[in-house]
């Protein structure tokens, strides 16, 4: 199974919808909490997605989204796939 980061703030629903989806599925992932003031984290993690809102989640080394891309990746069957090749 390839590993699962996903990169969250603090009191953001859709990270915490994210983490139910992938836990809910039985999918261990690495949560890497992000503070608002941590700007140096914030501003890489823009350079290599180009998002700036959370969550932000890699499966391997690749990043599939925030949390509309992961459950649309669910919905049409391919996330399972995704983890597991």
């Amino acid at each position: 199974m390839k590993k699962i980061v996903v990169y969250t703030m603090r009191f953001c629903p859709y990270c915490e919808s994210a983490k139910a989806l992938l836990g809910g599925k039985g999918f261990a992932f690495e949560e890497r909490l992000v503070e608002l003031e941590d700007e140096a984290t914030w501003e890489r993690l823009y350079r290599e997605t180009g998002y700036r809102t959370m969550p932000q989640i890699f499966i391997g080394e690749a990043f599939v989204g925030g949390y509309t891309q992961l459950a649309a990746l669910d919905k049409e069957g391919k996330l399972d796939a995704m983890v597991k090749d």
